[in-house]
């Protein structure tokens, strides 16, 4: 039996997660909350490395965040597809672990399998609350869906502060040493030719200065947030 998570967090590859949002994933470790990653392909189309190096890196970093638990659904890299069985894999997931927070990739993407993640998870959110789904356990859909935006020119719904998980962070994209090894290959990857440490420090710096912190992660919900207290709303207005 699957220990319940508080939190689940999908992407399609390998170091996703950590490079979009593990900051925040490590600090909602420190905060007690029990936290899993799904990865849906093994990264084995990658230019640099293979999918055992991969695995290798995916547990080191796994360590390093501290999370619970990390699984692979061994779906095929860069052949993402809506399909009922891609869908219905991940609903099984998703009813496996009871999740009350998903955290997703944002949907418009420049890699296709990136794009498609969101796409299925979504679905896959929604089918894994129907009571006659033809899934096993319990009916469940989480309470929230939040996406990573990061490394997006979009209107953030709120950003993280993770000042306090920025150097893990670091930690934990670096343990993917066959990505990102400072060979011209590796800079491509966020092209034009960015290194990705210098990407994510540029990027969640200047996410945490808008709301005076040191480094932030910014996230999209296409749900209105509610405040309970408007004398307790963060950030400064003037």
């Amino acid at each position: 039996m699957a220990k319940k998570l508080d939190v689940l967090v999908l992407a399609a590859h390998r170091d996703d997660i950590e490079i979009t949002c593990g900051g925040t994933v490590i600090k909602l470790v420190d905060l007690g909350y029990k936290v899993g990653i799904a990865d849906f392909t093994q990264g084995e189309m990658g230019t640099k490395g293979t999918e055992i190096d991969r695995a290798k890196e995916a547990e080191a970093a796994a360590r390093v965040m501290g999370i619970h638990v990390r699984e692979n659904l061994k779906m095929p890299d860069a052949g993402l597809e809506m399909t009922r069985e891609n869908v219905l894999r991940v609903a099984e997931v998703i009813r496996r672990y009871k999740p009350h927070l998903l955290i997703l990739p944002y949907w418009e993407q420049r890699h296709p399998d990136h794009a498609m993640c969101p796409k299925i998870s979504w679905d896959a959110a929604f089918l894994a609350g129907l009571k006659k789904a033809a899934l096993p356990g319990e009916p469940h859909r989480p309470y929230k869906i939040i996406y990573s935006t990061s490394y997006h020119d979009v209107r953030h719904s709120f950003i993280v502060d993770i000042s306090d998980q920025f150097k893990r962070k670091i930690e934990a994209v670096a343990c993917y040493k066959s990505q990102f090894d400072g060979s011209r290959e590796a800079k491509e990857i966020f092209p034009p030719a960015r290194n990705v440490f210098e990407f994510m420090e540029v990027q969640n710096r200047a996410l945490g200065y808008k709301i005076g912190k040191h480094y932030g992660e910014a996230f999209y919900t296409k749900e209105i947030a509610e405040a309970t207290d408007p004398m307790k709303l963060t950030v400064k207005s003037i």
